[in-house]
């Protein structure tokens, strides 16, 4: 995929994101604001903080929660950003980490 066909595809899949955050925040505990093309999740309680990110240069969305770093492919076969590792695409990885950052399954993002 060339870098035009990635940008399209990145921001197409964090819009899609952004959107069923927003619809989710209501009633979870979290903020969403978006800055310079990046997703920022803020929690109270706990505290915490993620990021999500088109990285151009080699092609993924990069997701920085919980310490760790989450690095998504694109799938031809799912028709979406993929977490290689576990197969996860990106709004159902984005609604287990925030379950595991608030201790609670009551986001689910759709």
């Amino acid at each position: 995929m060339d870098e035009q066909d990635f940008r399209r595809r990145a921001e197409a899949a964090l819009d899609d994101l952004k959107r069923s955050l927003y619809d989710a925040e209501i009633d979870a505990d979290f903020e969403v604001e978006e800055n310079a093309g990046a997703l920022h999740i803020s929690f109270d309680e706990p505290p915490g903080r993620f990021v999500i990110s088109p990285n151009a240069p080699v092609r993924q969305i990069w997701i920085s929660a919980l310490s760790t770093s989450f690095k998504l492919d694109w799938s031809e076969e799912k028709d979406a950003f993929v977490l290689a590792k576990s197969g996860e695409p990106l709004k159902p990885l984005v609604s287990r980490l925030i379950n595991e950052q608030l201790g609670e399954a009551s986001v689910s993002l759709e």
